[in-house]
């Protein structure tokens, strides 16, 4: 079931992410984060955007949310969006539902630019952005180093409402 994020949420939201953290280059932070991270993340964003998890027999499997793409005020009409699924769960269709929820709500919003940051390589995430429309606007290499190496992140974008 697909649902709005809550504050209760943030001890499991915090074990998806910190594996990410642990294993992956799909985000490049590189200390694991504490639940009251999350908290304050869902304080200060759920005002203004929208956030969702995926939940089953009371497990998150997924979140998927929309942020400021930038603080300053011209990005105003401008968002990036995040999607994390826990290990295992790829390949089901839970991304895509996330997104999709996500996608509609900064529609209604009248947001007019998304954007998507990737670490590459990634498949899943590239072909989960281009499955929406999103395309590449930007390559940076080696703009990241974690687990010993240099990563190179693209970012997709959609625009909305032409």
């Amino acid at each position: 079931m697909i649902r709005k994020v809550t504050l209760q949420d943030a001890n499991q939201l915090k074990d998806i992410y910190n594996y990410y953290i642990n294993h992956s280059v799909a985000t490049l932070e590189e200390t694991e984060i504490s639940e009251m991270y999350f908290i304050n993340l869902i304080k200060t964003i759920t005002p203004k955007f929208p956030w969702y998890v995926y939940e089953v027999n009371k497990e998150i499997i997924g979140f998927a949310s929309a942020s400021p793409w930038k603080e300053r005020s011209g990005y105003k009409n401008s968002v990036q969006l995040s999607v994390y699924l826990r290990p295992n769960n790829h390949h089901k269709g839970i991304g895509t539902k996330l997104y999709t929820k996500v996608i509609d709500d900064v529609k209604k919003q009248g947001i007019k630019v998304l954007m998507g940051g990737i670490s590459l390589p990634n498949e899943a995430s590239v072909r989960l952005h281009e499955k929406f429309g999103f395309v590449k606007a930007a390559h940076f290499n080696k703009i990241g180093y974690k687990f010993n190496k240099w990563v190179d992140v693209g970012y997709w974008q959609l625009i909305l409402n032409e």
